[in-house]
C-alpha cells in the first residue's frame, strides 16, 4: 500500500501506545486522514503527528487498529517483516526445546499478541502449520505468512493449512473458506506426539486448530496425581487429559462431550494409547451426566468451552462456573481432586477462584489448593498486554 490511511488519536490517548499495548480503541480516535477500510495496514499518529506506530485497521467493533509494530520508524509490513515476526517465535520456541524434540511435536507458533501479531493463530502439527485469522487483516496476509513460514521452516513444513473461516469476522469476509495455502491433505489419518503420547489430530473439521495445546502441561500434571485413580475427563474433546491418566496407570477412565464426533476421536486416541479396556467414553451433556450418574470418582477433570465471550456475559459466565463446579465435587470421593479450568478471558483468576468457593460453600465440602495452573509458555502473555493471559485453573484436594 503505498499511501496508506493515518489514523490521528486524540489529544492524551496516545498513552497506551506508548506502553506498547496492541490495541487502539475507536473511542480514542480524533480522525482519519485518508481512506481505510477493513484489514488496511493504517498509520497511528498523536494529533501533534508523531508517529507512534503501524497496524491492521478494523471498520467495526471496539477495536479499531491492532498494532503491528510501535515507535517512529515502525514501516508497513513486508515480506522481511513476517520473516523476522515468525523467525523469532521459532527461535523462541527453539529456546522453549519444543521444535526438534523427540516426545513432542505439536506446538504453538504464533500466540496473537503474546507474539506481537494480533489477530494472528498458528499451531504446528507435525510437519504441518494451521493458520488460523482472527481479523481481516491477518486474513488479507495469510499468502505473506505462508510465505515467510516456508522461509523460517525450510523444508520441515509439507502443508500449510488456513481455518480461518470460523474465525475471521464474517461480515467482513462472507465467503471465507478453509483450505491448503500449500501442499495438500494426504487424504490418511495424521498421528502426532506430545510428551511420548500418540493423538490422532484432525484440523481440517475439528474443533480450534485441532487440538488443545494450551492443556500440555496441565494435562502432564494430571498424569503425576493419576495412577490407580478412577478418573472422570468432562468436556473431553480429543480426550488429551484421557490419555494421560490412561497411559499414568488409572484404575479407569471414563470421558464425557456432547459431540459425538469429539468421542470418536477420543475413542480413538484411547485405542493408540493401548489402553482402551480401562476406558469408556460418554456422548452426553457434562452437567446432565453428572446429574444422572452416581459414580464416585478419586480425579474429575472440568475443561468447559469458554463461557464469557465479552463482559455482558460475565456475571451469567461465573454463575455457570459454581454450578457446573458444584456438580463435580458432588462426584469426588472424600480425597479427592478436581481439576477446573476457565478459558473465558473476561474472567479474571480472582472470579474464577470465587466461583469454585462459592460451589465449594454449597456442596459442603471443605477444600484445599494444591495449584494454580495456567497456559504454556509456547501460549506467552505480553508484558504490555495482560488481556492475553486467558487460561486459569485450580488443582482442589476436596475432604
Amino acid at each position: 500500500m503505498l499511501n496508506p490511511a493515518t489514523i490521528v488519536l486524540k489529544n492524551g490517548k496516545d498513552h497506551s501506545l506508548r506502553r506498547r499495548h496492541p490495541w487502539v480503541f475507536s473511542g480514542a480516535i480524533a480522525r482519519v486522514k485518508g481512506e481505510a477500510f477493513e484489514g488496511d495496514p493504517v498509520r497511528v499518529e498523536t494529533i501533534d503527528g508523531e508517529l507512534l506506530g503501524v497496524g491492521h485497521f478494523s471498520g467495526g467493533g471496539s477495536i479499531a487498529v491492532r498494532m503491528l509494530d510501535f515507535g517512529e520508524n515502525a514501516t508497513l509490513p513486508t515480506p522481511e517483516f513476517w520473516q523476522a515476526k515468525l523467525g523469532n517465535a521459532y527461535q523462541l520456541r527453539q529456546r522453549l526445546r519444543l521444535t526438534g524434540a523427540a516426545d513432542t511435536d505439536v506446538f504453538r507458533l504464533i500466540h496473537a499478541e503474546g507474539d506481537g501479531l494480533p489477530g494472528l493463530i498458528i499451531d504446528v502439527y507435525g510437519d504441518v502449520a494451521v493458520v488460523q485469522a482472527h481479523s481481516v487483516g491477518m486474513y488479507r496476509a495469510r499468502p505473506d505468512i505462508a510465505a515467510a513460514l516456508q522461509v523460517v521452516f525450510g523444508n520441515k513444513l509439507r502443508a500449510i493449512y488456513d481455518k480461518s473461516a470460523e474465525t475471521v469476522p464474517g461480515n467482513a469476509v462472507p465467503d471465507a473458506q478453509n483450505g491448503y495455502l500449500f501442499g495438500a491433505s494426504t487424504g490418511t489419518e495424521h498421528l502426532v506426539t506430545e510428551n511420548g503420547h500418540q493423538f490422532a489430530v484432525d484440523w481440517e473439521t475439528g474443533q480450534k486448530t485441532g487440538f488443545f495445546i494450551d492443556q500440555r502441561d496441565n494435562r502432564a500434571l494430571l498424569a503425576r496425581y493419576s495412577p490407580g485413580r478412577k478418573v472422570l475427563n468432562t468436556f473431553c474433546y480429543t480426550g488429551g487429559f484421557s490419555v494421560y491418566a490412561l497411559e499414568a496407570g488409572a484404575e479407569l477412565v471414563h470421558s464425557v462431550d456432547s459431540s459425538k464426533k469429539a468421542i470418536a476421536l477420543t475413542e480413538r486416541n484411547a485405542e493408540l494409547s493401548n489402553h482402551a479396556d480401562r476406558h469408556a467414553a460418554y456422548p452426553d451433556d457434562v452437567l446432565g451426566f453428572l446429574k444422572n450418574h452416581s459414580a464416585q470418582y478419586d480425579l474429575l477433570v472440568l475443561d468447559p468451552p469458554a463461557y464469557a465471550k465479552h463482559m455482558g456475559a460475565r456475571h451469567a459466565a461465573l454463575m455457570g462456573y459454581k454450578r457446573l463446579n458444584a456438580a463435580g465435587i458432588a462426584h469426588l470421593a472424600p480425597g479427592g481432586l478436581l481439576f477446573t479450568f476457565s478459558c473465558s478471558q473476561v474472567v479474571s483468576p480472582e472470579l474464577f477462584e470465587g466461583a469454585v468457593l462459592a460451589a465449594a460453600i454449597e456442596a459442603g465440602r471443605p477444600a484445599r489448593i494444591l495449584h494454580r495452573l495456567t497456559q504454556p509458555a509456547d501460549h506467552p502473555v505480553s508484558l504490555f498486554h495482560p488481556e492475553g493471559a486467558y487460561l486459569k485453573g485450580l488443582v482442589l484436594a476436596v475432604e
